[in-house]
């Protein structure tokens, strides 16, 4: 461990497998899991339709460069853009979330010959140069990311129209519900404003689905809630389970040529063979709609909780909100009762992504859990007159 950079904070759990929703740790304890790794395991962990598809893949080929074809990246492209909804877009493939939205934003610029971007408060779209150059976090941009962002609060139309009105406008790029930043949404109006005002000014609009996509939040994409069609969507996370991979979906209005962008790793035969896998799963086992069935259920179990101020999000993309910083509520049930979940920007936020098959059973056993921590925590602390 001495080697490692120190950069995360560090659980004293060693996971060594994992199946659907339980992650057993090399003890033989099981845990249940409500967050996926940031969002990312989608059909639940060791899928048997996954792992033969990745096993039976890297058996043949598990790796070249984009420079011959690949059969399985075009079927990859064709399903995702069909049943997405997207069936005349076209699909670039990276590996990452950042990876995507870099390459979102580098497209945008290409596109318009401008280079400043509209972004949003407690906004967050990767690490890497122009993705984290547009993430509301100071503290994790470094001086050499000097790109030209501004940062605007959510809804407000006139600040958006104000800058849009300068020219000098690049892209606008927003998450169709935000991760990292607490699971706030922009209302319908205020996407549909945006979807109108940057067409009309000439601006790109980038629908970072990263988190929020993927059956995530109900619907395949989170802003199709609203009722547009942005110009590029990101996306990432749940797209392979596990296995790296992004992408960018282009509107046909983008002209494609050779060298305009790029990727040693991106779209190889593994990646794209662990993405089809999790498509077909998603389309075969209905998760979408158990996603809409488990929601409605989990909120009402929460409605019951006294100490959960506000559920926030969509679909399984959720946020419990409590009055109280939820650190040692987060620890408690990892550590006495079994249970993972995450945290957000938003100190009193308990982020909740588990994977699109959770039953109504399991969603029993978390409140269970949650009950019994939030008394451990909590109780302890009210002082008596």
């Amino acid at each position: 461990m001495k080697n490692l950079f120190d950069v995360y904070p560090l659980y004293d759990i060693t996971p060594v497998k994992a199946f659907g929703s339980k992650v057993f740790d090399e003890s033989g304890r099981e845990y249940l899991d409500f967050y996926g790794g940031h969002g990312v395991i989608s059909i639940g962990h060791s899928h048997p339709n996954y792992v033969k598809a990745v096993s039976d893949q890297v058996s043949k080929i598990g790796f070249y460069s984009n420079s011959i074809q690949n059969p399985i990246q075009t079927g990859l492209a064709e399903k995702l853009c069909a049943f997405s909804g997207y069936p005349d877009y076209s699909l670039f493939l990276c590996n990452s979330g950042a990876e995507a939205n870099e390459n979102a934003l580098k497209l945008a610029s290409f596109h318009t010959k401008k280079s400043k971007v509209i972004a949003f408060k407690k906004a967050f779209h990767g690490r890497t140069s122009a993705a984290v150059a547009s993430t509301d976090n100071p503290s994790i941009v470094a001086p050499i990311n000097a790109h030209k962002v501004i940062f605007l609060e959510l809804n407000d139309q006139k600040s958006v129209l104000d800058e849009l009105q300068k020219g000098d406008v690049a892209c606008v790029i927003i998450e169709g519900i935000q991760g990292v930043g607490g699971l706030d949404e922009a209302t319908t109006e205020f996407f549909q404003f945006l979807s109108s005002e940057t067409k009309k000014y000439g601006v790109v609009l980038i629908l970072d689905e990263i988190q929020s996509g993927y059956g995530r939040s109900g619907k395949f994409f989170a802003h199709q809630h609203h009722d547009i069609k942005p110009d590029i969507i990101s996306v990432a996370k749940g797209m392979g389970n596990g296995f790296p991979i992004g992408g960018i979906l282009i509107s046909p209005e983008f002209k494609a040529s050779h060298g305009l962008l790029g990727t040693t790793f991106g779209g190889n035969h593994l990646a794209c063979a662990a993405a089809l896998s999790v498509l077909e799963v998603i389309e075969s086992e209905n998760l979408i709609q158990n996603v809409n069935e488990v929601s409605d259920y989990f909120k009402q179990q929460a409605s019951e909780i006294p100490q959960i101020k506000n559920v926030k999000g969509r679909g399984l993309m959720l946020g419990l909100e409590f009055d109280f910083e939820i650190a040692n509520l987060r620890k408690s049930l990892i550590y006495d009762f079994g249970i993972f979940t995450g945290n957000a920007s938003q100190k009193n936020l308990l982020r909740i992504l588990p994977p699109l098959s959770i039953t109504k059973a399991e969603v029993d056993f978390f409140f269970v859990g949650l009950k019994k921590a939030i008394g451990k925590i909590v109780e302890p602390q009210i002082s008596v007159p």
